[in-house]
């Protein structure tokens, strides 16, 4: 097992999902651990997170310097090998120069963290400070054009130290590096596996809910769906699923969803409209945090609404995942910084009466699609693209109306009929359209128009952490543009976003 510390990064999770790749188990606590629980656990090995504090800051987080005599492997990544360098006697100061994005590490030394891996690679950086000074017994074992120690190593006490960030896909041999350091480096052996994430998770779920109920907010995405299906192989006909129309759905996707899900899944399913209670709730909001923590509040008055009418209903399910989590508080207590709430996170009422169960909040996209094929979930559900909880409140920038959402509907329509009929569906991680609050100039049939514009937004990715425009061909976006321009009444504009995460989100609110 590895111990991942949480000194606040972005990515942490995802260092703990690279571990599980190499078939690892791994565990992340926040900065703060005792000592004393890390020894009663005895992890192989233990990661330090990167963060967004400078280690000279007086409220920096730190964890106590007697980890470094536990004789267990360390790698410090980013803020900490930072901490490690400062803790052991090195100096770290604020880079003349900061490093973000891409950069080709020059590597010095091709053993331990290095091997196997060619001496020039691309690296993805994020740091604005640098190591001035290595302690007594480090050596630089890489550097890159603007960064002299871009990863250092004390091989007899085994702790290493990166600069870069290892754990994201755009470190091209960062996964070799991490498999370096669990499987050479810590010497565990690879028994954790998808198949055995779910029994797992099935018998603790059996175990928690017993003779109860369980009442579960399905929407027919690929998330809820596997958690519905993981929870019903644990407990059977106790779980029962409410599907709620919030009004904020795509064109036809209520019905089309009440449809597929009878057709494919086997589950005993609700449906309930609430599209009045939603859109009156969200009048006159323009705030997109606003938006999200309302219809989050709504959606448990639904779901409480209903469960009184189920005898013995004590747990509410979600299909909450990790990225859910970490762009809206640190879900271990460490100190990331929030970048957006998720309704099904931050719009929690405290006073909620049901117990929470989400059993894939540990896991990113890929690995429940990968559990979901464990579980036999239909492959039409299984590849569905990503849609946000809070539906297309978050892709309308500003108020919601029936006429803005009539408007976003089409043209959403239209966009991804034209990337399924050329086949990128499945090759992009989402695409969707976004209805701006501001409108252009334009002329149509020689008159001047004064109309709303249409964002389209297609991204790749593979969890959901890092993200980048898709180059879509022009003669796909030429379709994309003309056909929203000529079919849907309101609109004379189409823009395509070409920002990537980070430093942007995938959507837009």
């Amino acid at each position: 097992m590895i111990l991942i510390i949480d000194f606040g990064s972005q990515y942490n999770q995802l260092i703990a999902r690279r571990v599980r790749e190499c078939n690892v188990f791994s565990h992340i606590k926040p900065h703060d651990v005792t000592i004393e629980y890390i020894k009663s656990i005895n992890p192989e090995g233990i990661i330090l997170s990167g963060g967004p504090s400078s280690i000279y800051e007086a409220e920096s987080p730190k964890i106590h310097e007697s980890i470094f005599d536990l004789n267990v492997p360390i790698l410090g990544i980013c803020y900490g090998m930072h901490f490690i360098i400062n803790a052991l006697g090195g100096a770290v100061k604020k880079a003349k120069k900061s490093e973000y994005g891409f950069a080709m590490l020059n590597i010095q030394n091709q053993e331990d963290l290095f091997k196997g891996i060619d001496k020039k690679t691309r690296c993805w950086m994020s740091h604005g400070d640098s190591i001035e000074k290595l302690p007594d017994g480090f050596v630089s074992t890489a550097y890159t054009s603007n960064t002299q120690i871009a990863a250092t190593k004390h091989a007899k006490r085994k702790i290493y130290g990166l600069q870069f960030h290892p754990e994201v896909h755009h470190t091209v041999a960062g996964t070799k590096m991490l498999d370096n350091f669990i499987s050479n480096i810590c010497g565990c052996k690879k028994l954790w596996n998808i198949k055995s994430f779910a029994k797992e998770s099935m018998e603790k779920i059996k175990e928690k809910v017993k003779e109860k109920n369980v009442i579960l907010g399905l929407s027919g995405g690929v998330d809820s769906t596997v958690a519905a299906t993981l929870i019903h192989k644990a407990i059977g006909n106790n779980l029962r699923c409410i599907f709620v129309d919030n009004g904020l759905l795509r064109k036809n996707e209520a019905s089309n969803l009440q449809n597929s899900l009878k057709r494919l899944v086997k589950l005993n399913i609700q449906f309930v409209n609430a599209e009045e209670k939603f859109l009156t709730a969200l009048e006159d909001v323009v705030d997109p945090e606003e938006k999200r923590k309302i219809i989050g509040k709504i959606f448990i008055e639904v779901f409480e609404k209903e469960a009184k009418k189920i005898d013995n209903a004590l747990f509410f399910a979600q299909g909450t995942l990790y990225p859910d989590i970490i762009e809206s508080v640190s879900a271990f207590g460490g100190p990331t910084s929030v970048i957006k709430s998720h309704h099904n996170v931050g719009g929690l009422p405290e006073n909620m009466k049901l117990e929470l169960i989400e059993p894939l909040k540990y896991l990113f996209k890929d690995e429940v699609r990968k559990l979901g094929k464990e579980l036999e979930v239909p492959e039409e559900i299984l590849w569905r693209q990503p849609f946000p909880g809070p539906g297309l409140a978050i892709r309308i920038i500003g108020k919601i109306n029936q006429k803005r959402l009539s408007i976003l509907r089409k043209a959403d329509e239209i966009l991804i009929q034209e990337i399924k009929n050329n086949g990128f569906y499945k090759k992009l991680w989402q695409s969707f359209a976004v209805l701006l609050p501001i409108k252009s100039v334009g002329v149509m049939g020689d008159k001047r128009t004064y109309e709303n514009i249409i964002a389209v937004r297609a991204v790749e990715s593979k969890d959901a952490m890092t993200a980048d425009w898709a180059r879509l061909p022009h003669d796909l976006l030429a379709t994309i543009s003309n056909r929203i321009i000529n079919e849907v009444n309101g609109v004379n504009k189409v823009v395509y976003d070409i920002s990537s995460k980070p430093p942007s989100t995938i959507e837009w609110e």
